[in-house]
């Protein structure tokens, strides 16, 4: 029999152009992940509990103890609140990282990666359209967080574009940072082990930061791994565009740190191009 019976009699159809494929599975799969996750509620109010604790926490047990540099007079928890914001933001859109390696993580297990390698999908695919529907996963989250901002007192200085942007850029960090929680997931057997593989190293990298503190606060070593961090980078850049930088800040002098904006963009680019390309290697080698 001819390949051209074989397919007729099959139904299958000839491929498409590789980008038009690629597009149109990663979107299948995206919107699979997407259903899931509406039908299981619980994961989207879970993953809303964590970071609005911490705007709480970080806003009134911290925010009337600590001195900006640059503030003058008595400590003002409201120029904290507005100094801590991009940082919560930027902490939660990476946060998701070990949710969607844990996600992938589970598919392994359960065999479904497996299944879908045995289907004529575009390579990549199935990564894609998972670190998508995360992505959208994490705009709700932002979406719901900048509401809690606003009602205990942060607020915005800058036009909405700005504004805008700046959210963009926390949300580009987080899809860049989604592939690196791909490559955990595809690289550990179980999803308790890809949710510990995924916080480990979170944690410094967040905490190193000048997410919650300015950076010129910490030793020398601390602060020039803290400046260099694409995390504080992405956090600057929001803080500028939302004009929440404190009257008299001083920006450090780190290239980052001066170009926060340019620095975020080519930060999450690398890190996108790098990850994919290791989690799509991966994916094609990987086991349950």
């Amino acid at each position: 029999m001819s390949a051209v019976t074989e397919t007729a009699r099959t139904g299958a159809t000839r491929p498409r152009g590789g980008l038009a494929r690629s597009v149109r599975d990663s979107l299948v799969v995206a919107q699979r992940n997407l259903i899931r996750m509406a039908r299981i509620p619980e994961m989207v109010v879970f993953g809303l509990v964590q970071p609005i604790m911490f705007v709480v926490l970080f806003s009134y047990v911290f925010g009337g103890a600590i001195q900006l540099p640059g503030q003058q007079g008595p400590i003002d928890p409201a120029q904290y609140r507005a100094f801590l914001m991009a940082g919560i933001f930027a902490q939660t859109v990476t946060f998701a990282t070990a949710g969607a390696g844990a996600g992938i993580a589970d598919d392994m297990h359960k065999g479904l990666i497996d299944r879908f390698r045995s289907l004529p999908m575009a390579r990549g695919a199935v990564l894609t359209g998972r670190t998508l529907a995360d992505l959208v996963q994490t705009a709700l989250t932002l979406v719901v967080l900048a509401a809690v901002a606003l009602i205990i007192g942060w607020r915005t200085h800058e036009n909405l574009g700005k504004v805008l942007a700046g959210f963009g850029l926390l949300l580009l960090l987080g899809y860049a940072f989604s592939w690196i929680g791909a490559l955990i997931g595809l690289s550990v057997r179980t999803p308790e082990a890809a949710t510990s593989g995924g916080l480990i190293w979170l944690f410094p990298l967040t905490f190193i930061s000048n997410a919650f503190v300015p950076s010129d606060s910490m030793p020398a070593l601390l602060r020039h791994i803290a400046e260099w961090n694409p995390f504080s980078a992405t956090v600057q850049a929001a803080r500028d565009l939302f004009g929440n930088l404190p009257p008299g800040y001083p920006v450090p002098d780190a290239w980052p740190m001066q170009h926060p904006v340019l620095a975020s963009v080519l930060w999450s680019v690398v890190i996108i191009a790098v990850f994919r390309t290791l989690a799509v290697r991966k994916y094609r080698s990987a086991t349950a």
